[in-house]
């Protein structure tokens, strides 16, 4: 590597791959019910630190409410985002569920704490206009 060369932190190397890859994701709680508590909020941001690192990935923003979670994770390209957000959700709720039951169970019933459904976004780099007219503008080669 030339000595001039500073590697950008944000930047995934691999052996064949060079990647910044971040999404948003939104987790809310089963029936929007109002079940976590600022304590259950910290715990939670935890759990989830420790999934994502079990996945190569990090954990860079966590913030939430009463009825929701929000993440920003850089996750590597080798990592299927479907199944980190169910483990984190997975992972989150069982350990929840352990630590605050008797709260849970008077917000939540029927064994879920998260709903199925989640929000996920990928975000970073330049604006998809951006991209779509870099893309537009290359030359096709004629043959």
């Amino acid at each position: 590597m030339s000595p001039r060369w500073n590697p950008n932190p944000e930047v995934r190397m691999g052996r064949h791959v060079v990647c910044n890859l971040h999404a948003h994701l939104v987790f809310i709680t089963k029936y929007r019910r109002g079940a976590l508590t600022d304590a259950m909020l910290i715990r939670t941001e935890e759990v989830m630190r420790e999934v994502c690192a079990d996945f190569e990935a990090h954990l860079k923003q966590f913030d939430g409410g009463e009825d929701h979670v929000r993440l920003l994770v850089h996750y590597p390209p080798k990592v299927q985002l479907s199944k980190l957000v169910n483990s984190l959700k997975g992972v989150s709720s069982r350990r929840l569920r352990q630590e605050y039951d008797s709260h849970v169970r008077r917000h939540l019933w029927g064994g879920h704490f998260w709903s199925g459904s989640y929000f996920a976004g990928s975000c970073g780099g330049a604006p998809l206009t951006v991209v779509e007219e870099y893309v537009e503008k290359q030359q096709r080669l004629v043959s």
